[in-house]
């Protein structure tokens, strides 16, 4: 079966060798030797020149907001070609004005991962910040290739070294918050080698450190805590849950996801065409569809709220080609959509329906089959009562507007497993709804996701982050007074 995304990264979720290979890394490094790497990556990281780079714009609210850099020893490189950190203080001055940064916020503890959140901004207002490191200002993640921005929203200080860069706050979705939602796609539970490309020996992948935890398992139990402290009541988990279909990583997976709550009341998952069986029983259905016979789509009522869980790889391929629905899953899901077109509705699937605005070739293996998805954006048309549609498998943060059915928002969100390595939390309001982008903040998630940027030869951020701040955070008005506050049990 061949990866979520086409040459040239087709390869880029290829499926890896028993991540066993991983754990025992370690065994195979003499403790003499491990003990000399260890001293001289502590010597490196208390050095006091310091670089300040890669900074980004993660989370805008309307009265938050989280920004995160790195701090590294200039002129070192840890065999991948990138910086050692080097492990120091952080903090973000900030104001109103750009000539005065009155307000500070800090984590409060050194680190070289840094993760800083802005708390009590004032909606509609624009704010301008410098993140700063033993005195040095960090530069933002470059996103020339997309002609992006990863650091505000607006130019402002763009072309000075170090800002004060600009940002202007939302406003918030009108009316009551009734329930937040956590999006999620693209565990790859089993996966040891993130951005492997086959064929392309410069783009060999980046792997877990030896002696650490795979890194599928450290970010989706940091994505679980993430979303229980971000205040999800209900999560969304749209494919790709396991690199393979192996049965032992679907029931890691069940077991990480069972950390949120109950399955398919807490928590619903959708197949991807990674999580299709490649051994003869099919795990995922074990797992996660109670062993039955019948399909891997549904509808759920949540208080007035219809969610429709789709299997965007209903049928027999490699993987590779597009994804696909089965007359009866078609058939079955317009004839839902008939049946009550005002409700409030969320749909959620692994494959997209459409694929614009990528820096790299976006072949038909990237979406739906063409066919079909102008068939579902076509029931979209004409049914108001749906207002987002969730997908994966394009491991970005890309926010699309439907043109033949605008009141519907597209919302691919990038993978859990490595950079950005988060997810999207979705508040419901009686008038609208937010979308917000958050990273995974534990630890070894952290130090994982700086690892991990340098997929596709360090190409990975201009496609994975989302080219503009709005890709990952943005709100709309929307008329969901049908749907009653949920309660979670």
């Amino acid at each position: 079966m061949r990866c979520c995304l086409s040459a040239p990264l087709a390869a880029l979720a290829a499926f890896p060798a028993p991540r066993d290979l991983v754990r025992s890394g370690a065994l195979l490094t003499p403790a003499v030797l491990r003990s000399a790497l260890a001293a001289r990556r502590e010597r490196l990281t208390r050095t006091d020149v310091v670089t300040a780079l890669n900074l980004e714009l993660v989370t805008l609210a309307e009265d938050h907001a989280v920004i995160t850099w790195y701090t590294a020893v200039p002129g070192t490189d840890d065999g991948f070609g990138h910086l050692v950190p080097a492990v120091t203080e952080g903090e973000v001055v900030y104001g109103t004005h750009p000539a005065h940064l009155d307000r500070t916020a800090s984590e409060g503890r050194p680190t070289a991962h840094h993760h800083v959140e802005l708390t009590d901004l004032e909606p509609g207002q624009t704010y301008y910040y410098q993140a700063r490191s033993r005195g040095r200002a960090a530069t933002p993640t470059p996103l020339h290739l997309v002609r992006g921005n990863a650091v505000g929203t607006s130019l402002h200080g763009l072309g000075s070294h170090g800002g004060p860069y600009s940002f202007t706050t939302p406003e918030p979705p009108p009316g009551r918050h009734l329930m937040s939602i956590a999006l999620c796609n693209d565990l790859h539970l089993g996966e040891t080698t993130a951005g492997r490309v086959a064929g392309v020996p410069m783009l060999r992948g980046v792997s877990q450190q030896p002696g650490l935890d795979p890194y599928p398992e450290i970010m989706s139990v940091a994505m679980v805590e993430e979303a229980h402290r971000r205040g999800a009541d209900v999560l969304l988990a749209a494919g790709d849950i396991s690199a393979a279909g192996a049965p032992r990583d679907l029931a890691e997976a069940r077991r990480i996801l069972d950390g949120f709550g109950t399955h398919g009341r807490d928590y619903f998952v959708v197949r991807g065409n990674h999580d299709r069986p490649r051994h003869p029983d099919d795990s995922f259905r074990d797992g996660f569809l109670g062993g039955a016979d019948g399909p891997g789509y549904f509808a759920r009522d949540l208080g007035g709220l219809r969610l429709i869980g789709l299997d965007t790889y209903e049928k027999n391929g490699n993987g590779g080609d597009a994804g696909g629905l089965s007359a009866e899953q078609l058939a079955w899901f317009r004839a839902g959509l008939r049946a009550d077109r005002d409700q409030p509705t969320i749909v959620f699937g692994h494959h997209p329906l459409t694929t614009r605005d990528s820096v790299f070739p976006m072949g038909r293996g990237q979406r739906l089959d063409r066919g079909q998805a102008r068939e579902i954006v076509d029931a979209y048309a004409s049914s108001p009562g749906v207002f987002l549609h969730h997908a994966g498998h394009t491991h970005r943060n890309k926010r699309t507007v439907l043109t033949s059915a605008p009141h519907v928002t597209q919302q691919e969100v990038s993978a859990v497993k490595d950079y950005p390595g988060g997810f999207c939390l979705l508040r419901v309001h009686t008038g609208g709804y937010a979308l917000n982008y958050y990273k995974n903040s534990s630890v070894p998630a952290r130090a994982w996701v700086e690892r991990s940027r340098l997929t596709a030869g360090g190409l990975w951020p201009h496609h994975a982050l989302g080219r503009s701040v709005t890709d990952r955070n943005s709100m709309r008005q929307h008329d969901l007074s049908g749907v009653r506050a949920y309660l979670r049990t």
